[in-house]
This record gives C-alpha cells, sequence and structure tokens, in this order.
C-alpha cells in the first residue's frame, strides 16, 4: 500500500451508483487509506450509515434536505406513464428532461465544488456520474472515472447505443436510435458545451457528456456479459471490476404463511421505480397465485398493499446483496446493482425495464444467458408463470450463471478497484 491518502467518492445521487462507491470506499479502508463522500444533500446519511464523512455539494437550488430527497422520485412518479414507451419513444420525453437536469446539477456543482475541495484536500477523486464537472477535472490531482451503468456508456461502433436497450445485431436499430438522440439532445449539449467554454474546458462532441479519466477508468461490468468491441479499450486505462458487491446487513429469511418449501423470489424495481404501484401490485397478485413464496421491495409505499396473498411479504427496504445471495430468482428493472448482484450470486432474473440503462441490461441478461427480459407491462399471468418456471428449472442457464459467479467471486471487485486505485496513487 502506497502511505494513507485521502480519496474522495463523488457518485451520482442514485443508490445504485452511491452504494457501488460504498463496497469501493470499503476495500479503501481496508487498505488503510481514508475515504469521504462528496454527495447531493438529497443523499444526507446514505454514506454516513456506513460509517464515512460527508460533504453536501448543492447540485440544484438550495432546499429542506427532506424537499431534496423527493426530487427525483417526483421526477420519476410523473414519468410513469412514459414507461410503457420502447426506449426510442422515451428520448424526447424522460430522457430529455434527464439529460436537462443533469447539465443543471453540473452547473450548479461548480459554484461550490472548488471550495469544498480545498477544505477537504483529497489526493484521488473518484466519480461515478454521466457528466463532467470541471472542477474535478482542474483541481491537479488524480481523478478515476466509475462507470457503475452500462459498458456501453462508453461508445463503440459495434455496441448498442446507450440507453437503446437494443440487440448487438440490430444495426439499422442502432443507426436510427442515435440519430434520433442527437437530434433530441442538441440543444441541451450546446448549453453543456457553453458551459464547459466558461470553465476553460474544450467542447465535446455531439452526445458526449464526460470524457475517460486518462488515470484510470473502472467499468463495472463482468466479463461475462461484456460487449465485443471493434476498438477493445485499453487496459492501462480501463478495468472491468467483475462488479462491485457491498457488504451488508445479514438478513434472515422469514416464515411465510404459505409455502414455506417452496422456491424463493425477490421482486424489486429499486428505490424510484417503486413508484409503479400499480405493476407491484399486479405482480403481488399474480405471484399470489403460485408455488412460491416472495419478497417484495415497495420502497414508500407499504400501507398500499393491503390483503397480502400468504406467500408475499413486503418491506420498505432490504440489505439486497444479502436478500439475493438467499433466494432461488430475482424479478428486477435492470438497476446495475441488481443486474450485477444477480450475476455474483449466480442467481436467474427476469428483467422488466423501465428506463435509462435497465433496457440495455435487460437485453444484455437475456442475449448473454444470464435471465430473461420481460415487457413491464404487456404480459399475461400465464407468460409470468412460465418465465418463472423457466429460471428455476434451466440447467444450461444455472450452469451458465454457476461459471459466472465463480468467476466474479474469485475476482473480488471492491478488493479489486481498491488496489487500482492505490496504484494511481502511488504513481501521482
Amino acid at each position: 500500500m502506497s502511505e494513507r491518502k485521502v480519496i474522495a467518492f463523488f457518485p451520482e445521487a442514485a443508490y445504485g451508483p452511491a452504494l457501488n462507491s460504498v463496497g469501493i470506499a470499503q476495500a479503501c479502508e481496508a487498505l488503510g487509506h481514508k475515504a469521504v463522500f462528496l454527495t447531493d444533500p438529497g443523499m444526507t446519511g446514505v454514506y454516513s450509515a456506513y460509517g464515512f464523512e460527508e460533504h453536501y455539494v448543492n447540485m440544484s437550488e438550495p432546499m429542506p434536505a427532506e424537499e431534496m430527497a423527493r426530487y427525483w422520485t417526483d421526477f420519476i412518479n410523473g414519468h410513469i406513464p412514459n414507461f410503457r414507451k420502447a426506449p426510442i419513444d422515451q428520448l424526447d420525453n424522460y430522457v430529455k428532461e434527464c439529460w436537462e437536469a443533469i447539465v443543471s446539477t453540473a452547473k450548479w456543482a461548480q459554484k461550490e465544488l472548488p471550495a469544498i475541495l480545498d477544505k477537504i484536500k483529497p489526493d484521488l477523486i473518484c466519480v461515478d456520474n454521466v457528466i463532467l464537472f470541471p472542477a474535478i477535472k482542474q483541481y491537479g490531482k488524480p481523478w478515476v472515472r466509475i462507470i457503475s451503468c452500462s459498458e456501453n456508456e462508453v461508445h463503440d461502433p459495434d455496441i448498442p447505443p446507450y440507453l437503446s436497450g437494443m440487440s448487438i445485431d440490430d444495426k439499422e436499430g442502432h443507426a436510427r436510435f442515435q440519430k434520433r438522440f442527437e437530434e433530441v439532445i442538441a440543444p441541451i449539449h450546446a448549453d453543456f458545451n457553453a458551459f464547459l467554454g466558461e470553465c476553460g474546458e474544450q467542447p465535446y462532441p455531439l452526445g458526449v457528456f464526460f470524457e475517460e479519466s486518462p488515470y484510470m477508468n473502472l467499468l463495472l461490468y463482468p466479463d461475462p456479459v461484456k460487449f465485443e468491441r471493434r476498438h477493445p479499450l485499453p487496459p492501462e486505462r480501463f478495468h472491468y471490476l467483475q462488479g462491485c458487491v457491498r457488504t451488508d446487513k445479514p438478513y434472515e429469511i422469514p416464515q411465510f404463511k404459505a409455502h414455506n418449501d417452496k422456491p424463493l423470489l425477490y421482486v424489486s424495481f429499486g428505490s424510484l421505480g417503486s413508484g409503479d404501484v400499480e405493476l407491484l401490485q399486479r405482480l403481488v397478485r399474480a405471484i399470489g397465485k403460485l408455488p412460491y413464496r416472495a419478497l417484495f421491495n415497495v420502497g414508500e409505499h407499504v400501507e398500499k398493499y393491503t390483503d397480502l396473498p400468504d406467500n408475499v411479504i413486503v418491506s420498505n427496504w432490504y440489505p439486497q446483496p444479502s436478500v439475493i445471495a438467499q433466494v432461488d430468482a430475482v424479478i428486477h428493472h435492470g438497476g446495475n446493482n441488481s443486474f450485477t448482484e444477480c450475476l455474483f450470486f449466480g442467481k436467474p432474473a427476469i428483467v422488466m425495464p423501465y428506463v435509462w440503462d435497465g433496457h440495455d441490461n435487460a437485453m444484455r441478461a437475456q442475449e448473454s444467458g444470464h435471465g430473461l427480459r420481460m415487457d413491464r407491462y404487456d404480459w399475461s399471468e400465464e407468460d409470468l408463470a412460465r418465465n418463472l418456471a423457466q429460471l428455476l428449472t434451466d440447467s444450461r442457464m444455472g450452469e451458465r450463471l454457476e461459471r459466472t459467479s465463480a468467476a466474479m467471486r474469485s475476482r473480488k471487485g471492491p478488493e479489486d478497484a481498491a488496489q487500482i486505485l492505490d496504484k494511481v496513487l502511488a504513481n501521482a
């Protein structure tokens, strides 16, 4: 190990990137370094719950923490009708508004980041976001980009465009999606380039909001599902972490009123996706008729789930890695935490995406033979029963998942990341 250094982590204000960074930070501290977190006030308490310092960066008009915490929840809930649309048809509504908000966060962060960095004095900064924060690039210390979303966030002409959810073979679809994305994003991108100019940075090509770090870029995608690129990423600057599963609280599976000897399912659409109460209630009713047990993560909406079937238990939160390790199959939204945790623990999954890179991860799970992609709304109870039965009986998929799990566990992603960051510090 190099001498004790301060490593600042700056994940975007969402639980997926946040908890991935927690896993890496835990491993960095095990090496003897000090990890701290830069965070939007809306994520207050997330990192301190794991024992880390939190330093707050306003990324929008300052407001009470409770109001800030609700911003993205309200944003997602307002777009629930758009979840029924194909990815290309979400570009001029959900995706457009997301990028407008993301660019705004970068502008706001620039007001406070220089002073906050001067206060923390980090020796290394790790950013898990989809946009550049100029103050971090210009601080004068090494910075590392963490790519916790789908691997295709880093473009290659032979793989599907980011956010498209398209098959690797649909080349015409790739071109059509990219063309429409650039049309929708053009005015937002021009505004961001103007901001970069004000900060003394060069403009980015249309559609690009972040550059790769010259020091190191860490991708969470594991080898068994990564894309075959026309231009392989140079290993001296890009490293696949094979997932980055954090250490979380243990969880004891409760007793169910029925089917205690049957396969156990875990159903979660993440903290934001839990707002789609109608869909989750439909799944509760459908699974209630099947010979399984199921744990449902329903977020802050627990009171809306009444008269539950005897084989279903709901909660507002679960220590997800501890739960997934013990279940037989998972239904999730394609968030990168859920995606990589299922692979890490060798659990088959039905992926029902609704936005962002969930579409990409759903297609990747299916095309790589690690799960099934299922439309979020266009399904019958018979479809669900058939797909669950396939997950639980497909021996080839099970064997593939066992191999993937063994490979990921042998690599120990968080420890791997910490060793790499230690080397970046030693060479600084």
